[in-house]
């Protein structure tokens, strides 16, 4: 085929089709959702279904994986906390279909409520971990993560960042296809072509090191302590790690970080550089580096994961370490190429920054959005009260933080808002409200409320049924419309209100909050009205509440 292009996010969903996986699973999170959307609508002889939260679609990776054939699962940074269980069991049980983990990091928090670094949950599970630096390598990267995973029988970490995942460049696939013929056959036709070969299956081993009863998981994790050696060996010789030695500064360099070093350079190439893109980290090539040079510049995108190690507690002797640990590069944010340049002490031209001529706009709801009207109705039906603590979750609806309303107290982690209310009322507060999507509550909302029920807890829960997973691209939902109301209803849910955030409903709506309000103890307010967006393109229908 002729050069594509393509996003980070399309190239990896690709380099996994052209590998041969047999399913594809997620939980959508900017920056990694248009991962498993290219496999959704440009492989139909794959398994793509989207997952109730990040934890079942790693689950449901692994389990096709055991069965014997190769699963993708991506998922964004946060996305990886919520399916931290079984991501790390799965280093010791080990896998037979590869499994390759994608996940999207985003430094400086475009859309996410944290920074963190995903090499520290690899690291942590003792994988092997793949940073690309270029969209050609994110399709070569999770080809030959997909024959790391199986030659070492480990998951495979691919991790990503915002400004690859979501920029554009060319990426070939002709000469660079490592698909072997007894997964499936290669790519020939349209992006569409379903007339390939079935996926086939690898013989399935012993199950038993899949159990993880004490007995099985302590001889396990021994297997897995004996492989590192095996896998630095293979960093240390993995394409993807290059050592070039000249000058006496020596810079190692990662992921997008790679190439503004490049770009920095291009004029005057003297320094020493490795570029560092498979993990564990190589311990030989990196003393090779030190040994020949008299500083070390670290630039990597994210926390200063390889500049903690070189550092140590007492450092090397006789070595200058920069980085971000001592203020050469922020500790925060993005990496940008101006950044890199001056850190290395090129000069560059500093553009005007956007700051300075772009007028500011705050986010806000989108016109017409049911999730506004929603807000104001609880910010009148709780008028009233001098402290009334109202809580949300992840979502569009965060945004009622935002003026008029101010009806967002605080905002931590998907699900939380139910916790978090619950909790508040057991320190005697009252009214304590909380605010959840459709999706969201799906995705780890319920739990939480299940044990609101079960301690019949005195708080309202107010779900903002709007059909889909709006904040991320308008994904199906799992819990909407008259599921949802069925779900409630199962979990034991007995004071439910349904009402149609609408402004000629305004008083229906704060009367029906005031009443969940009074109820002593759990009260359920659904506000059902479909994403604005969502319904003019594909006429959603919800089903309209009783008055």
């Amino acid at each position: 085929m002729p050069a594509q292009l393509w996003l980070g996010d399309e190239a990896v969903a690709w380099g996994a089709i052209d590998a041969g996986i047999g399913g594809a699973f997620s939980y959508a999170g900017t920056p990694a959702t248009e991962i498993f959307e290219t496999v959704e609508a440009l492989a139909p002889h794959v398994w793509a279904r989207w997952s109730a939260n990040e934890k079942a679609a790693y689950e449901e990776a692994l389990g096709m994986s055991y069965a014997g054939k190769r699963a993708l699962v991506s998922m964004k940074h946060v996305g990886l906390n919520v399916a931290a269980d079984p991501f790390m069991s799965s280093a010791l049980t080990g896998v037979n279909g590869g499994i390759v983990l994608v996940v999207g990091d985003d430094p400086g928090m475009h859309s996410s409520q944290n920074e963190q670094d995903s090499r520290f949950y690899a690291d942590f599970a003792r994988i092997p971990c793949l940073e690309p630096s270029t969209q050609q390598e994110c399709y070569d990267m999770t080809q030959e993560a997909f024959e790391i995973s199986e030659r070492f029988k480990l998951p495979v970490m691919v991790r990503l960042v915002t400004r690859l995942a979501h920029s554009r460049a060319n990426v070939s696939t002709s000469g660079s296809a490592r698909s072997s013929s007894r997964f499936i056959v290669p790519r020939s036709g349209s992006a569409a072509d379903s007339k390939r070969e079935e996926v086939r299956a690898l013989p399935r081993p012993d199950p038993d090191d899949w159990t993880l009863v004490p007995a099985h998981a302590r001889k396990r994790f021994r297997h897995l302590i004996g492989l590192q050696p095996e896998l630095i060996a293979a960093s240390e010789t993995s394409p993807f790690n290059k050592l070039t030695l000249a000058g006496k500064r020596g810079i190692i360099c990662t992921s997008v970080g790679y190439n503004y070093v490049r770009e920095a350079l291009e004029a005057n190439p003297q320094d020493s550089i490795l570029r560092i893109g498979q993990y564990p980290l190589p311990a030989g090539l990196i003393r090779r580096l030190v040994d020949h040079c008299d500083e070390i510049i670290v630039v990597e995108e994210g926390y200063p994961f390889i500049e903690q190690r070189l550092s140590g507690i007492l450092g090397i002797p006789g070595k200058t370490i920069r980085g971000k640990l001592d203020g050469t590069l922020p500790p925060d944010g993005e990496l940008l190429p101006d950044l890199v340049a001056e850190a290395l002490g090129v000069v560059k031209a500093h553009p005007i920054a956007p700051d300075s001529i772009v007028a500011g706009r705050p986010p806000q709801f989108c016109k017409g959005c049911p999730h506004a009207y929603t807000f104001s109705a609880m910010t009148d039906a709780v008028a009233q009260f001098d402290e009334p603590i109202l809580f949300s979750d992840i979502g569009c609806y965060a945004l009622g933080l935002m003026p008029p309303y101010r009806a967002v107290h605080a905002c931590v982690d998907m699900g939380a808002s139910v916790g978090m209310a619950q909790g508040a009322s057991r320190a005697g507060a009252h009214p304590v409200l909380c605010t959840i999507g459709d999706s969201t509550f799906a995705h780890s909302g319920m739990t939480g409320l299940i044990g609101a029920v079960q301690s019949d807890a005195n708080i309202t829960v107010v779900i903002m049924d709007n059909g889909t997973t709006a904040m991320t691209g308008a994904q199906d939902s799992m819990a909407t419309g008259e599921t949802l109301i069925e779900i409630l209803k199962g979990l034991g849910v007995k004071d439910l209100q349904v009402v149609e955030p609408l402004p000629k409903a305004h008083a229906q709506c704060v009367e029906a909050i005031r009443r969940a309000i009074d109820h002593q103890g759990l009260s359920v307010v659904v506000a059902r009205r479909p994403c604005i967006h969502v319904k003019k393109r594909a006429a959603v229908t919800l089903p309209q509440a009783e008055d």
